[in-house]
């Protein structure tokens, strides 16, 4: 039977101690134990002593502040959650939190509703493992960030990378105003954006020069966007059963023959490989005569570096880029498919990686 997970609670409000040890600790499924402290030097001194799966810490309090708490907490307990409970709303405490690795921040509830999110939050940091979701609020959805972010009626910019792809979510005062990734703006990046399941963000200071391009309640556009992505998604799986299985998370196949030729029309591309990952191991291609010997090369040269960084333990492989005395190549896992391109060799680097990023954009989409 697993350990009674165990919370720390800081606030030198004694009344508000009271008030959420209570509610923490009688209305979370989990029933964890919850302890207090009213200062940060009692909250290390208990972090010391006692093990404890998450500190939830008021920014203003005496002599220690709450980011100096979570300063030498993240350090000290790299496993702990970190989670900021406060009344102070100020862009740049957040961004300053969310820069300390904190996984969550919050302004105090003040309605039901709003208490009734974070108390959700809460029971589903507890016991998880760091390995799904976004960065920052490892156990919730994009869905889930922007939400709060709205519902805190807060400004901001949300910077979303998603492997090789970043893609940007403006918020002001609450309300989702425009969002971007290359090539494409407004309402349809928001979905593509929304659609990616896993990555990082970044909380950033909003761009208040920015024209909005988005008039819909964050409500609406959220339920649009998952409108959107459920039609998409049943015209894949109509798509596969025609033209048999694909890998899941791939392109349909009659899907990878149209992007092999979008793909090609693209300036510079001399080739095309798309490997599948799965059990079938799927070949496409466009541009080569006996594609055997660039299929045998990908495939190395991905799980070569890809054990290379785990030696390194510098993260995942985004891609990879080479020159020789007649094409350019890039290589890059893409979703359940790994990717080759060439190019022509008197294409700058600096072109041929932003074909690239383009390409990768558009096969994940």
């Amino acid at each position: 039977m697993p350990a009674q997970p165990k919370i720390l609670l800081l606030d030198d409000d004694q009344d508000f101690l009271d008030l959420y040890r209570e509610m923490l600790s009688q209305h979370l499924p989990s029933m964890p134990e919850v302890r207090a402290a009213n200062s940060g030097g009692r909250a290390l001194s208990l972090l010391e002593s006692e093990q404890f799966n998450i500190l939830i810490v008021d920014l203003n309090l005496p002599k220690m502040d709450g980011l100096q708490v979570v300063t030498i907490a993240r350090r000290k307990y790299p496993q702990l959650r970190l989670v900021v409970l406060t009344g102070i709303r100020d862009e740049q405490f957040r961004t300053r939190a969310y820069a300390l690795g904190v996984d969550q921040y919050w302004i105090k509830p003040e309605t039901d509703q709003e208490m009734g999110l974070f108390m959700e939050s809460i029971d589903s940091l507890i016991n998880r493992e760091a390995q799904a979701g976004f960065r920052g609020v490892q156990s919730k959805s994009l869905v889930d960030i922007i939400q709060l972010e709205c519902l805190s009626q807060s400004s901001c910019m949300l910077k979303i990378i998603n492997g090789a792809t970043e893609g940007k979510i403006y918020i002001q005062s609450g309300e989702v105003i425009d969002a971007e990734v290359p090539g494409v703006n407004g309402e349809p990046a928001f979905q593509r954006i929304l659609s990616w399941k896993t990555g990082s963000f970044e909380t950033l200071p909003a761009d208040l020069t920015r024209v909005r391009t988005i008039f819909s309640s964050y409500q609406g556009l959220l339920l649009n966007s998952a409108q959107a992505i459920d039609e998409a998604a049943s015209l894949d799986q109509v798509a596969t059963a025609e033209n048999g299985a694909a890998p899941a998370g791939a392109p349909a196949v009659g899907n990878v023959a149209s992007m092999l030729t979008e793909v090609s029309q693209m300036e510079g591309v001399e080739f095309v490989l798309a490997l599948g990952v799965e059990k079938n191991r799927s070949q496409n291609f466009w541009g080569l005569e006996n594609p055997k010997p660039m299929v045998e090369f990908t495939r190395q040269t991905l799980d070569n570096f890809r054990a290379l960084g785990e030696r390194l333990q510098v993260g995942e492989l985004q891609q990879i880029t080479g020159t020789g005395p007649q094409r350019k190549v890039a290589v890059a896992p893409c979703g359940n498919s790994e990717l080759c391109i060439g190019f022509p060799p008197a294409l700058s680097a600096e072109q041929m990686r932003d074909s690239f990023k383009n390409i990768l954009t558009k096969w994940a989409s």
